[in-house]
This record gives C-alpha cells, sequence and structure tokens, in this order.
C-alpha cells in the first residue's frame, strides 16, 4: 500500500517545528521506523507531516553533573556507542542490542520511541525504571513530567498538541546502584513477548515490565517483598499481561517470573 497524500515539511528552527506542530492534522517525523510503516499502511493519515531531523539541537548526549541528557533525536546507535552511556546509564546501554536490528537503530531516536509508546518497546519501560524526567516543548516553553506521568495507555502519552518531546534526563547511576535488562522474544529483534527493566537504589527495586499491558508497568507489590519467593507470589497482584497469539496470559505471568528471579539474583 501507499500513504495517503500529506504536505511535507522540514524546519530548520525548533520555534519554527514548534508552529508547524501547532497545525491543525500536522504529526511529528522523528526517525520514522515506526511512522512511515504506519503511513504506508494508512494506519496514519496526517495531513502535514513536519519533519524534525533538521534540529541538531535536539540531538547528541551530555553529562551534567549527575544527570545524563540525551537528546530526542539521538539514535538508538549513538546511544549503543555512547562511552557515557555505557559508564553512567548501564541499564540504557543493555536495552539497546535488543532494539530491532542494524538498520532501524541506525535510524530510529530515543525520542521517537518514547512518544511513540509502544508497550512492548525498551526504552519507555528503562524510563520509568530510572524514574527518568522527558522534556517536551511547546509554545507557552518547557515542561518536565516524569516518566510514571508521561505514559497514559496505548500509543498514548501526557504531549499536548503542538508540543514536541526534545530530551530526556536520567539520574547517572552511582557506584552502589545496580540494573538489569532482560526480555525474552521470539527472535532476535522481534517484539518482547516479555521484558523487563530493572534498577536497585538504597536498598530500594524498581521494577518495570514492558509488553505487560497497555503501557510500561511499575512491579510496585513485587519490588517490597522481603525475599524472591514472596516477589514472584506478589507479581500477580501488579501483572495481568494480555494474551497474544503465541501466548496466553499465564504464560506470560510465568514468564515474568522468570525474568524476575534472574533480575533479583543480579540485583
Amino acid at each position: 500500500m501507499k500513504a495517503a497524500s500529506f504536505a511535507y515539511a522540514k524546519p530548520r528552527a525548533l520555534e519554527e517545528a514548534l508552529d508547524l506542530a501547532a497545525r491543525p492534522g500536522a504529526k511529528i517525523l522523528a526517525g520514522g521506523q515506526s511512522l512511515i510503516p504506519s503511513l504506508n499502511m494508512r494506519l496514519s493519515s496526517p495531513e502535514l507531516l513536519v519533519d524534525i531531523n533538521g534540529l541538531d539541537e535536539l540531538k547528541g548526549i551530555r553529562l551534567d553533573k549527575d544527570v545524563v541528557r540525551i537528546g530526542a533525536l539521538t539514535t538508538h546507535a549513538e546511544i549503543g556507542r555512547s562511552d557515557v552511556v555505557r559508564k553512567h546509564l548501564p541499564l540504557l546501554s543493555a536495552a539497546v542490542p535488543h532494539i530491532a536490528h542494524p538498520a532501524i537503530r541506525n535510524r530510529g531516536t530515543i525520542g521517537g520511541s518514547l512518544a511513540l509508546a509502544d508497550p512492548a518497546a525498551e526504552y519507555p519501560a528503562c524510563a520509568l525504571a530510572l524514574d527518568a524526567t522527558l522534556v517536551v516543548t511547546g509554545k507557552k516553553g518547557e515542561r518536565k513530567i516524569l516518566a510514571a506521568d508521561f505514559f497514559k495507555g496505548l500509543f498514548e502519552t501526557a504531549l499536548k498538541p503542538g508540543e514536541i518531546l526534545t530530551a530526556v534526563q536520567f539520574k547517572a547511576q552511582k557506584m552502589d546502584e545496580k540494573s538489569a535488562f532482560l526480555e525474552i522474544a521470539r527472535r532476535q529483534g522481534d517484539y518482547a513477548t516479555i521484558g523487563l527493566a530493572a534498577f536497585a537504589t538504597n536498598g530500594t527495586k524498581r521494577l518495570a515490565y514492558f509488553g505487560a499491558g497497555d503501557r510500561p508497568i511499575l512491579a510496585q507489590y513485587a519490588a517490597k517483598a522481603k525475599d524472591l519467593e514472596s516477589a514472584k507470589a506478589a507479581l500477580a497482584k501488579d501483572l495481568q499481561p494480555p494474551a497474544d497469539l503465541y501466548h496466553s496470559s499465564a504464560t506470560k505471568l510465568h514468564l515474568a517470573r522468570v525474568l524476575l528471579e534472574r533480575a533479583w539474583n543480579t540485583l
């Protein structure tokens, strides 16, 4: 199939992009690895496609004191190669090889992934586990949203019409903090059947599952458990994973417990 007709604009500055994004029927194009297929299948039919790939100010990785700021247009491949990410955000670094395939990682962006809010994607769960702050910009200025408040439902976020996700900020991991990233997929590069981004700090755990609901889900009951067996039992209170073409809800819950055990031993 071919995409329906639409107008196209490639702004040279963020202010221009915001003006265009505020127009009725406008859609932001970042890496395009999800949007372009949806256009071709006519699952999305914008009147105006706003290509923000020329905005260099939305690219790059920067460490400022104890905060790592990643521009929304930074690609998966750039994150995977970054020494800053590898040292200060090992959870994010571990997630990158699980994202699709090299060709997609070379084009897809962290901002595009977070703004799409696919419940089976890796980055939203990582952002939730690490308690990241998402920076969005609109005509009225910049605002910051915690990951826990950003993901609202299936492909639904706290972004308002005309706003653009411009960056994401993570606290740099300390020496005494640990993380683990795990997922189960039918084949390398497939969407995860179930996945877990886990982070431990100051005796507390943040266990963010993906592929387990309509958004990334914090397993709060399991995280508060004193031992592994109690945590595995408590997971049934946290998750009610939807069945898919290959797995029942019960099977996915079982697999979630398998990942929990592996992550628990690592943390």
